[in-house]
């Protein structure tokens, strides 16, 4: 019998990508001389919003800045956990200034930000579990940002090893489900962390490469929905076998600069 999955109110930091554009290439998605539908962009972003909304969640927002157009990637900005903001430094100079932005928010909200002196990009590469953070390097964040995450937030942290640069960011390759279980794509790891992987969830839900590039794995679960790209649908298929509820959001035209669904999303805890 399918287990019964039980969903839990969620708090997210989101951006209206008002100013999203493809002006540089920092990852294999970017290119700059492709046409990108703004009004587009917009639209289906409003549409992920209404969905987090419809089902329960918590939705606040962060104003738009001119002249960042990877701004409406909110999880890149920060990790939260149990109130403690550890905070990005961006490995590409385009991107720091989003940092000052997204933690003068935190702070007006009375939070207090911790920068780090490393390269760390937030919840793109710093995963909470529930028990621990898992937290990739390979492309962006350093295992440096990792030693000063655990100190700052006083969890144990587990390092990842990513190997594919299409899966620059460990939130392309792998996203929890619930306090037990995650579902990831194995080839985007190094065979080491592949077996860390394999030893702490042996009953994980995996992907394949197909459901990677789809963005499948830059998804976002509230213990039960699973907001989820349409274009990664056996993997929709899957795990409503294992009892979760797929909540197709198209993000498409936000594709075309390397993110999807749970890097438009920030959860704040």
């Amino acid at each position: 019998m399918t287990e019964r999955r039980v969903p839990r109110p969620r708090r997210f930091l989101v951006c209206e990508p008002r100013h999203f554009a493809v002006q540089y290439a920092i990852n294999p998605w970017m290119h700059p001389g492709r046409p990108v539908d703004a009004a587009l962009a917009r639209e289906q972003w409003r549409s992920l919003v209404r969905a987090f909304e419809d089902h329960g969640h918590t939705v606040e927002r962060v104003e738009p800045v001119p002249g960042l157009p990877d701004m409406v990637f909110a999880a890149n900005a920060a990790l939260v956990v149990g109130g403690r903001v550890f905070g990005s430094l961006f490995h590409a100079p385009e991107r720091r200034p989003e940092s000052e932005h997204y933690d003068t928010w935190f702070k007006t909200a009375g939070y207090d930000v911790y920068r780090p002196e490393s390269v760390a990009e937030g919840e793109g590469d710093l995963v909470w579990t529930g028990r621990y953070v898992l937290a990739g390097t390979g492309f962006r964040t350093t295992p440096e940002a990792h030693r000063e995450a655990q100190e700052y937030l006083g969890r144990p942290v587990i390092g990842l090893r990513l190997v594919d640069p299409y899966f620059y960011h460990l939130d392309t390759a792998l996203f929890v489900l619930d306090d037990e279980n995650v579902c990831y794509y194995p080839e985007a790891f190094s065979p080491g962390s592949r077996e860390v992987l394999r030893r702490l969830y042996p009953r994980a839900v995996l992907a394949t490469r197909e459901d990677a590039l789809a963005f499948g794995l830059n998804s976002v679960c509230d213990g039960r929905h699973v907001f989820i790209a349409p274009q990664a649908g056996a993997l929709a298929a899957r795990l409503a076998d294992h009892g979760y509820v797929p909540v197709p959001v198209d993000l498409s035209e936000l594709h075309k600069a390397g993110g999807g669904i749970k890097c438009c999303t920030q959860e704040i805890r």
